[in-house]
């Protein structure tokens, strides 16, 4: 009796907002810590830098190895974004930087039209991925915040606020681009139409405030040309990237060549096919599978995908667990289960080396249980009457 009165009184605090919140903060402040007192903190530096070499008008996507190793593939914006972070010294930066993307994303869940009980769950099911992203200081956090808002924000038809974030997610990182996704669930699209234009064309133009006309266009001229070699990069068999479908192909074949294009425009079908459903529009439940699906589908077709990028992808898979019907079917509870274990425990040393290097690694299997989750989402948005089968979002 007494442990189910422990249950019963710790339960709320698990799934209340301040403690979720509090657990990302908290995981934030560590890893921020951790790895800048291990002086692992290259991406840090590599964004830090984006600004003076903004300021200084120096080329924003050469390498500097005295000063971080790498080179930058964010957009000439980011430059501003990051200002903040760069001015102060690094043990805040690092950890201040790990703050504000953590805000981002759990904020952004909190957005989305569920109970809180729901939201705060997903929450915490994507917690050790975005501990995992953290650790390296990646942006993906906080993009996956910026995408999770550009939804949230249609819904309401706050068309201002999510222009804001889909333009401001895609000059940074081309993934914001996905919040496009979501045009049709608007009633205002020729106001969300204008307000894209208006925060696009402001956003291109900011850097020149740091910077000058000429820099600034050669900037994003530079930025493209970075993109497409960083492209020709991932896909070669020893690169830390192309954690995708194609990547798992041309690592399973041991083909470097295998090409994009076929597994891209396939994927850009069935991903559009559910479009064609109209009648189904209006359901929050199809909204928030096509929200799953976006999240899902931007990583596992990308050749840039890494590790640290499946945030924005498990954010998906983890959506779509969230909101299936109580109770849930047993093939989707070892559907996620496989997918919690091979995508989100995989980086860690849960997992023995040997398995990760030779296995996860090699083969890109990080990507596996999130192409089959894509498919199943595919699949139920091509099939399912969402007026008559209520999705769990209460």
């Amino acid at each position: 009796m007494k442990s189910i009165y422990f249950v019963d009184k710790i339960q709320p605090v698990v799934f209340s907002k301040n403690f979720v919140v509090g657990l990302y903060i908290l995981i934030a402040i560590i890893t921020g810590f951790k790895q800048y007192y291990r002086e692992s903190f290259n991406n840090y530096k590599i964004f830090k830098y984006t600004y003076y070499h903004t300021i200084n008008q120096q080329p924003l996507y050469e390498n500097y190895p005295q000063q971080y190793d790498d080179s930058n593939h964010y957009g000439p914006v980011f430059g501003l974004i990051v200002a903040p972070f760069a001015l102060l010294p690094d043990y805040l930066g690092t950890i201040l930087w790990n703050i504000a993307n953590a805000l981002l994303l759990i904020f952004g869940i909190y957005s989305l039209p569920l109970s809180i009980v729901k939201r705060s769950v997903l929450g915490l099911l994507c917690a050790h991925e975005a501990l995992g992203a953290m650790l390296s200081y990646q942006f993906n956090v906080g993009l996956t915040g910026l995408i999770l808002f550009s939804f949230s924000y249609l819904l309401k038809n706050e068309v201002g606020k999510s222009a804001i974030a889909i333009a401001l997610g895609t000059l940074i990182k081309i993934y914001g681009i996905l919040g496009l996704a979501f045009f049709f669930f608007t009633k205002r699209k020729i106001s969300f139409i204008v307000y894209g234009i208006i925060s696009l064309v402001l956003l291109v133009i900011l850097p020149i405030f740091l910077s000058s006309v000429e820099f600034t266009k050669q900037a994003y001229i530079d930025w493209y040309s970075s993109l497409i070699h960083k492209n020709d990069l991932n896909v070669s068999l020893t690169s830390g990237q192309d954690i995708s479908l194609m990547g798992i192909i041309r690592r399973l074949m041991q083909n470097p060549n295998v090409p994009n294009l076929p597994f891209i425009i396939g994927g850009l079908i069935l991903f559009l096919s559910p479009y064609l459903r109209i009648n189904q529009y209006k359901n929050v439940a199809f909204r928030l599978m096509l929200l799953a699906s976006s999240l899902i589908f931007v990583v596992i077709f990308s050749t840039g995908s890494e590790s640290p990028t499946y945030i924005i992808a498990f954010t998906g898979v983890s959506l779509w667990f969230v909101i299936q019907e109580n109770p849930k079917l047993n093939w989707i509870i070892i559907l996620y289960i496989f997918a919690f274990i091979l995508t989100s425990l995989s980086p860690s040393d849960i997992f023995p080396k040997y398995i990760r290097v030779n296995y996860v690694q090699h083969f890109s299997l990080k990507a596996l249980p999130c192409v089959m989750v894509w498919f199943v989402i595919i699949y139920h948005m091509l099939v399912v009457d969402f007026k008559n089968h209520k999705l769990n979002i209460e």
